[in-house]
């Protein structure tokens, strides 16, 4: 291998950022569902108390969307990482655009979505 051969340290650095994909989408699966069962759980507790609820809340459907927007991810990953690999082997790297933009505003808009969600639950107690 020649001192300026970078294929390897390149490959490497793209199979380190895939599991950073993964890692991610994982942690926002895990989120999701920390979020959507604690709304059911909330909904088992106030019926101990007595007090009647008809709906779980809101919770469960944003830990629903950050649980497929964590699967997204890992497959957006996968996708992102094959494309990677062969535009290293072909010597033709693009690097990502629309991907990294689209990624920022849905967990900017899921994040927004929920500071609403916790205002509107404040207030309504």
């Amino acid at each position: 291998m020649a001192d300026n051969d970078t294929r390897p340290r390149e490959h490497l650095a793209n199979e380190r950022t895939f599991l950073a994909w993964i890692r991610t989408g994982l942690s926002m699966i895990v989120f999701g569902f920390a979020l959507g069962r604690f709304g059911v759980a909330l909904h088992q507790f106030m019926e101990m108390e007595g007090r009647t609820q008809k709906t779980t809340g809101m919770s469960v459907w944003f830990g629903l969307i950050s649980i497929v927007a964590g699967v997204g991810m890992v497959l957006i990953g996968l996708v992102r990482y094959r494309v990677t690999k062969t535009q290293l082997a072909t010597g033709t790297f693009k690097p990502a655009g629309f991907v990294i933009d689209l990624i920022a505003i849905v967990a900017t808009l899921l994040g927004a979505a929920l500071a609403g969600y916790l205002l509107v639950v404040e207030k309504s107690l």
